[in-house]
C-alpha cells in the first residue's frame, strides 16, 4: 500500500485514539468530576460508539448514587395498604381494583405495618380448601428503611434479599411511604410499563392540539421546552418540565391540578402514584 493510501486512512484511527485517550484519562488517577465523565459518555454517543438508550441508562446509573429513597418513594397518602382485620373477599376486591401485586398490611393505624401481602398468596388463601384462617398467616416480613437511604445501597439490598418492596419510615418512626425495586430501576432504565399502564406514543414530547393548547410530556427537557416556546425556565435544579412543575406546586400533583408559571398555564393531564406523565399547556397572552 502506498504512503498516499496510508494517509487517507489516518483520520479515523486518530479520531478513535483520541476518544480512547480521553476515556482512559477519565478512569485514571488524574483528578476528574462526575460531570466530566457524563460529558465523555455523551461524546461517545455522539461519535456512535454507544447508543442513546445505553447513554441514558449509564447516566441513570451514575445519578442513582446521588438519589435517596425520599426522592423516589410513593408517599404515604398515595399508598395502597390493607387492614389486617378485613375479610378475604373484601381484600380481593381492593387488590383487583389497585392492580398492584404487593401490599403493606397495617393494624389499627397505618403506622403499624404488620407485614407485606402478596396478591398471589392471597389468591391461594381464598381458593384453598383448608387454607389459612386469616390474612396474618399469609404475611411476609416488612423491610423498614429511612428516607435518607441511598438508592444504590437499596438496590444492592433488594438484589441480595430478593425483596421487591420496602416501607419508608420518617425520623419519628412513622410511615412516610413505600418504595419498590421498580421505582429504583426506573431511575436507571426509564419508565417500566406493565399491563396496567396505558400505552402512549413517546416519540412526540410536545404536540399541538386543535384547541390551541399543547400536550407536553413530563420528561420533556426544559431546554427543549424553552426552545419550542421561547421560554427562559432555568434547568439548573431540574432537567425536565415534570420536575420543574412538581417543585413549583410543592407536592406530587394529581390529575387536573393546575399551575401558572410565567406566561404558561399547566394542567396535569396524567399522573399516577409515582410521577406526573403529561401536561396540558396553554400559552397565555402577554398583553
Amino acid at each position: 500500500m502506498s504512503e498516499e493510501d496510508d494517509s487517507t486512512q489516518a483520520p479515523e484511527p486518530e479520531k478513535r485514539r483520541s476518544w480512547l485517550d480521553r476515556l482512559s484519562s477519565a478512569f485514571s488517577g488524574e483528578p476528574s468530576t462526575r460531570d466530566d465523565l457524563v460529558a465523555l459518555l455523551r461524546d461517545a454517543q455522539a461519535d456512535g460508539l454507544i447508543g442513546s438508550d445505553t447513554l441514558r441508562m449509564m447516566e441513570g446509573a451514575i445519578a442513582v448514587s446521588d438519589l435517596t429513597v425520599g426522592d423516589v418513594m410513593i408517599p404515604r397518602a398515595q399508598m395502597v395498604s390493607l387492614p389486617i382485620e378485613e375479610k378475604f373477599l373484601e381484600l380481593m376486591k381492593q387488590v383487583v381494583e389497585s392492580g398492584h401485586s404487593r401490599f403493606p398490611v397495617h393494624g389499627e393505624n397505618k403506622d403499624e405495618i404488620l407485614g407485606i401481602l402478596l396478591a398471589k398468596d392471597l389468591l391461594r388463601g381464598v381458593v384453598a380448601d383448608h387454607g389459612p384462617g386469616n390474612v396474618r398467616e399469609l404475611l411476609r416480613p416488612a423491610v423498614l428503611i429511612p428516607e435518607s437511604k441511598k438508592l444504590n445501597l437499596l438496590l444492592k439490598e433488594f438484589r441480595l434479599s430478593r425483596n421487591h418492596m420496602a416501607i419508608v419510615v420518617d425520623e419519628y418512626g412513622g410511615v412516610a411511604g413505600l418504595v419498590t425495586i421498580e421505582d429504583v430501576l426506573e431511575q436507571i432504565v426509564g419508565e417500566i410499563d406493565d399491563e396496567h399502564d396505558v400505552a402512549e406514543d413517546e416519540s412526540v414530547l410536545i404536540s399541538a392540539q386543535a384547541n390551541g393548547q399543547y400536550v407536553v410530556d413530563a420528561l420533556t427537557p426544559i431546554s427543549d421546552f424553552n426552545e419550542r416556546f421561547g421560554a427562559d425556565f432555568s434547568d439548573d435544579e431540574y432537567d425536565t418540565v415534570g420536575g420543574l412543575v412538581t417543585a413549583a406546586i410543592g407536592h406530587l400533583p394529581e390529575t387536573d391540578e393546575e399551575l401558572t408559571l410565567g406566561r404558561f398555564a399547566f394542567r396535569v393531564a396524567k399522573a399516577d402514584s409515582r410521577r406526573v406523565h403529561a401536561f396540558h399547556v396553554g400559552v397565555l397572552s402577554e398583553s
